[in-house]
């Protein structure tokens, strides 16, 4: 496709940023869970926005990296898990 080189470069970038934040964010609200932070519920409602937006461009990104079909699934199963914990602490 014309044209589709750059935007495939730019996706693959925004890919690799999100995923960078997603696996920060996760580890993060894992301690404050661990710790029973006060601040754990307003945490995980934002890892859950943030894994979220990871998995829709890692689905967006898959058929150019396989590897990035497993990561949509995992994102998207850990931004359940963490609204359930934010549901939970409210």
């Amino acid at each position: 496709m014309a044209g589709g080189g750059k935007h495939d470069q730019h996706l693959q970038q925004l890919c690799i940023r999100l995923c960078q934040d997603c696996a920060d964010i996760c580890a993060l609200s894992t301690r404050w869970m661990s710790r029973f932070s006060p601040s754990a519920e307003s945490l995980c409602r934002a890892c859950s926005d943030i894994c979220d937006r990871c998995a829709e461009v890692c689905e967006r990104h898959a058929s150019h990296h396989p590897l990035c079909r497993t990561c949509a699934e995992e994102c998207r199963r850990c931004a359940g898990i963490c609204r359930e914990m934010a549901s939970a602490a409210a």
